[in-house]
């Protein structure tokens, strides 16, 4: 990598990275002349690397979108129906500072609530700090919890292996003789900017790799030597009638078993169905999941006696509406095989995360215990306030770094949410769905336009130092600059007196793995020498005696005595099938037979980048919809199609294809809600569809929905004819 700033025939050549919650923290060269930004280019390191993706490429075209905000707005109109005026920045932030002034006096802080989320992840100007840090000096508010990406699998990282930190770094992958994929979308969602190419040297050095999915994935196209399709949500079904073949055959490690963890016996008597009298055979999981009996005894045997292999399950299966439990099986047969703390294995079912690459500092958001919802239920909250059950009703509602109306469950429901507040206030670069609501809107920066630092997304073995690359464009601010001139209006002391290099630094010198701060910013990125993969629970399977679980148990926990202690019949202490609602054997099939599954976007960060015309090209917002659910609803490829349930209806094109199992239809998250006079969503958001109910465990069960497909100039009515299910 050449040196953090570098100066050429094209002007200056910055080192950044993105701040998305994207997948990646890439290396970006941004090309800079006269302070206006040339080009983007990427790490040119050989090897693996970290190179960026089309989005991270295409970050001009959204600093100079001719759509980005660049002075505030006040609402003229209704809400939701885009009609603003331009403001100025002291009108609007003497507005909004009287709005926090009244509504705090009238009815407490916590009528307030701050809608944050995960626009950025960055240490300085991260989405989830600024907002926090201003409200613990201004007394308070309500705000939310829950992460809709990975719940469900922090959750069960923490209930079998006591930590969050589950995971290896990409170079192990190479290592295994056998990959199992289980609703994993790399070559998509990347999982670090090096995933991919580790992949490709496992596949040519003859690694085995089996993907596991409802859908032929670009992931499962591109590295699969096998595709097994399966039923949303049944996953959990799946993976423990594995755990049968593997008893009933003798072939799980039994000193592992014995030396690592607790309950095993426990877990076995609800396979062998000593429990219930049910036995978890293949047989059993095939009138659930749709895989074939002697594909299931097959993969059981593979991942069995196949040294060392790798059961990579990530997020998405767990996004259901029991999706723990289909985490906590996965652990299970990790231990089982004996894979976990191993070179070339996995601790299958956790978040994957690695203590590598993170800064021991950031900014610092104070007192936060602050009452919350569960990101599920922010609309209830909205609409029924304490009526509800909620901490508050809600007078005041700040959003920063979030399109929440466009990404959280029931996009329906949330737009009549909107409506209840007294006041809303927005920070955003573009009139988002969301920010359609706002009274007021406050233009922010974009992450080229601030200096910070680069973290790898789930932990990795390097650091970025990202460049201001750009001055602000005219009229546009930081959050952290908004909130300190807030301060200063609202009398509030301390909030923010340093530069942002200031902090960078004192961050970068808390850091023991960089080296000085204007030898790492020279640099632009610093790699870690490590002597081969990091690899979670290492040292607790060398060593299990002076190494630990960090359980209760001390042991990795099949049977979690945390679980126990719930005393939840839904949330139970060994993994379990649990059938779901909205799932195959929902009696609603009846009339709404298709699970909708949401996948991620190419050409998206979640909803963000869905209005810049370069990456809506590279979109596939397509239905994907089996030949046989499509022929029987008289549907032809790149035929327009109504796609509706009681909660709502959009419209999209449809893509026949035999890539995605029969009875679910697929279509990517995050394009923008775009509803006509009658209701109907032009933009494709699949949340219009989506059900606002999470799991037991607090999981976004957006993988989790029934709907109906049917050509556009079909009306749907009660009376309409039942289809057969599909088998």
């Amino acid at each position: 990598m050449r040196s953090g700033k570098r100066r050429g025939t094209e002007g200056e050549v910055k080192i950044t990275t993105c701040s998305y919650d994207c997948g990646g923290r890439c290396v970006l060269r941004v090309h800079v002349s006269s302070g206006v930004i040339e080009r983007i280019s990427t790490d040119d390191s050989p090897g693996p690397g970290l190179k960026a993706c089309s989005r991270g490429l295409s970050q001009k075209d959204v600093v100079y979108a001719p759509d980005r905000l660049r002075q505030p707005l006040r609402r003229t109109g209704r809400r939701g129906e885009g009609e603003f005026q331009a403001i100025s920045w002291e009108e609007a932030l003497d507005l909004v500072a009287s709005q926090l002034t009244r509504v705090k006096e009238r009815y407490g802080p916590h009528s307030i609530f701050l809608m944050d989320y995960y626009g950025s992840l960055s240490p300085l100007h991260g989405t989830l700090k600024s907002g926090r840090r201003f409200f613990s000096f201004f007394g308070g508010c309500t705000t939310n919890w829950g992460n809709t990406s990975l719940e469900a699998a922090q959750f069960s990282s923490l209930a079998t292996f006591g930590t969050i930190f589950t995971g290896t770094t990409r170079d192990n992958l190479p290592h295994a003789k056998l990959i199992i994929i289980w609703g994993w979308n790399p070559a998509i969602t990347r999982f670090g900017p090096d995933t991919v190419p580790y992949l490709n040297q496992a596949k040519k050095g003859g690694t085995r790799i089996i993907s596991v999915d409802p859908r032929r994935s670009p992931t499962t196209e591109a590295f699969a030597s096998q595709w097994v399709p399966i039923r949303p949500g049944t996953d959990a079904a799946l993976l423990i009638a594995m755990a049968q073949v593997m008893i009933a055959e003798g072939l799980w490690d039994e000193r592992f078993i014995g030396t690592y963890t607790v309950g095993f016996e426990r877990f076995r008597d609800y396979v062998l169905g000593q429990e219930d009298g049910i036995a978890k055979t293949p047989a059993w999981a095939e009138g659930i999941t749709a895989v074939p009996a002697v594909t299931t005894r097959e993969l059981a045997r593979a991942y069995a006696t196949v040294k060392p292999a790798i059961l990579w399950a990530s997020w998405a299966p767990g996004r259901t509406a029991f999706g723990e439990q289909y985490h906590r099986a996965a652990s299970a047969l990790a231990a089982m095989t004996g894979n976990i703390g191993i070179q070339g294995g996995y601790a299958a079912g956790g978040t994957g995360k690695i203590p590598l690459g993170i800064f021991p500092k950031s900014f610092p958001v104070g007192e936060t215990d602050f009452p919350s919802v569960h990101v599920t239920k922010v609309f209830d909250a909205l609409l029924l306030g304490k009526s509800g059950g909620f901490p508050s009703d809600t007078a005041l509602l700040y959003i920063v770094g979030s399109n929440f109306l466009n990404q959280f469950a029931n996009t329906n429901k949330g737009a009549k949410a909107m409506m209840k507040p007294e006041f809303i206030v927005a920070h955003e670069l573009f009139l988002t769905p969301t920010a359609r609501y706002a009274d007021v809107v406050l233009p922010v920066t974009h992450f080229l336009e601030q200096q910070d630092l680069g973290q790898p997304w789930t932990g990795g073995p390097y650091f970025i130092h990202a460049s201001q690359v750009i001055q602000p464009l005219p009229g546009v601010r930081s959050d952290t600059a908004v909130f300190a001139d807030l301060a200063s209006r609202l009398g509030i002391e301390g909030y923010n007196a340093r530069s942002d290099e200031a902090w960078v630094r004192d961050f970068v010198d808390a850091t023991e793995e960089l080296p000085p701060f204007e030898e790492f910013k020279g640099k632009g990125v610093h790699r870690m020498d490590l002597d081969g993969p990091w690899i979670a629970f290492r040292e607790e399977i060398k060593d299990p005696e002076n190494h630990r679980f960090p359980t209760p148990s001390g042991k990795i926990e099949i049977y979690s005595q945390e679980l126990a202690a719930m005393k939840n019949p839904l949330v139970p202490p060994i993994p379990k099938y649990l059938e779901a609602w909205e799932g195959w054997a929902d009696p609603l099939r009846a009339r709404y037979p298709l699970q909708l599954i949401t996948p991620h976007s190419r050409s998206r960060v979640n909803s963000a980048l869905d209005n810049i015309p370069r990456l809506k090209a590279l979109a596939e917002d397509r239905l994907w919809i089996n030949p046989a659910d499509a022929g029987a609803r008289g549907i032809r490829n790149g035929d327009r199609v109504r796609v509706f349930n009681d909660r709502g209806c959009l419209i999209a094109v449809a893509k026949v294809t035999d890539g995605i199992i029969q009875g679910a239809v697929s279509l990517d998250q995050g394009a923008w809600f775009r509803p006509d006079a009658q209701g109907v969503d032009q933009g494709g958001c699949v949340n219009v569809l989506t059900r606002d109910e999470m799991s037991p465990a607090g999981a976004f069960a957006c993988n989790t929905c029934l709907v109906e497909v049917g050509p556009l100039e079909e009306t749907p009515t009660e009376e309409k004819p039942i289809r057969p299910l599909a088998p």
